[in-house]
């Protein structure tokens, strides 16, 4: 096992659900130094675990584990941290509580403080809903976080974002009856990777025939040799559940904003480096420009790539050396303190 576990015990989540022995699953890189003050949380993404956010975290590059003790926590639901595959009966399967991207954050305070004895953190960033927890970092704990850098990922679930999602989750239950989603299987997980595919690139990355970059002759080659792929190696009920966390994504949505989002973005106190992909469907820049204005130390940073949400997924090199670098210029600025 390449991860460490923390055990959070029995959690009430914000839901009012009860979730038993808690898990959290993560990875260090690094060390922390004396002063704890070199520390960087990376949350990983819908469907991803640590290794995936691998590929922003080297020697010489801004997330450098020669100078920061870089934390990545596994986001609940993905497998490895507590999800529907890995909770004993009854929070198994379909039974497994909701969790809001408010319980992922707290939890994840709470190993940062109890076991790490951290009380500042450098930078909190992430792609698409680690991005989405980058925000809520900075909202509910705007002392503690100096920066966030957020990319290709939103601050709510903006309601064309929902709709999507609600898609993805639609190709996924209709291939079972209603009263029978204990049946799904892998195989199911196929058409929610044929849907994505429409989404998570843009129309100039097909029109340029781009997946050809990937290793891929054709459309049927890339989406059904990466994309369904992909998908088919989640568990279905772990998807939902993550799904679910996405789907109703607010960063004030909790107890300290009471719904009021303006008020939530306002509150961050951290500098904020936004960087959306200009071509995202997805996650898409006019909400992150949106987002942006209401922080009072941000920065808007679009991607100029045509890998549509893609771009902060760490696959196209120069989209990976936009990134790098404004991590490594937001990093040299002075904390807001």
């Amino acid at each position: 096992m390449n991860y460490d576990i923390f055990n959070l015990g029995n959690v009430t989540l914000q839901s009012g659900e009860r979730l038993p022995n808690a898990i959290l699953a993560y990875k260090t890189y690094g060390k922390l130094n004396e002063h704890k003050n070199n520390v960087i949380i990376f949350p990983t993404a819908l469907g991803d675990q640590h290794d995936q956010n691998e590929w922003l975290i080297g020697s010489g590059m801004a997330l450098d584990p020669d100078k920061y003790f870089i934390i990545v926590p596994n986001l609940l639901g993905n497998g490895l941290s507590s999800s529907p595959s890995n909770t004993p009966a009854p929070y198994d399967m379909d039974n497994f509580p909701k969790v809001s991207i408010y319980d992922n954050v707290v939890l994840q305070h709470q190993l940062v403080t109890e076991k790490f004895g951290i009380k500042k953190i450098s930078l909190v960033l992430g792609w698409s809903m680690g991005g989405l927890q980058s925000y809520q970092w900075g909202a509910i704990y705007p002392d503690m976080v100096e920066r966030i850098a957020p990319f290709c990922g939103a601050a709510k679930t903006w309601s064309h974002n929902y709709v999507v999602l609600n898609g993805l989750k639609a190709s996924l239950t209709a291939s079972v009856p209603s009263d029978k989603l204990n049946q799904l299987t892998s195989e199911n997980m196929r058409t929610v990777g044929s849907v994505y595919a429409g989404w998570g690139l843009s129309q100039a990355f097909f029109r340029e025939e781009l997946y050809r970059e990937l290793g891929c002759e054709s459309i049927e080659d890339f989406v059904g040799g990466i994309l369904e792929d992909s998908f088919m190696k989640m568990n279905p009920h772990n998807f939902l559940t993550m799904l679910w966390t996405g789907q109703n994504a607010d960063i004030s949505d909790n107890p300290i904003y009471k719904g009021n989002f303006e008020e939530a973005l306002s509150h961050i106190k951290a500098h904020a480096y936004v960087m959306p992909a200009k071509t995202d469907l997805f996650c898409t820049a006019d909400d992150n420009e949106y987002e942006a204005k209401h922080i009072p130390n941000s920065a808007y940073l679009p991607i100029e790539s045509i890998w549509g949400h893609f771009a902060g997924r760490g696959i196209n090199d120069a989209d990976n050396k936009f990134i790098d670098h404004n991590l490594k210029s937001l990093l040299a600025l002075s904390a807001n303190r």
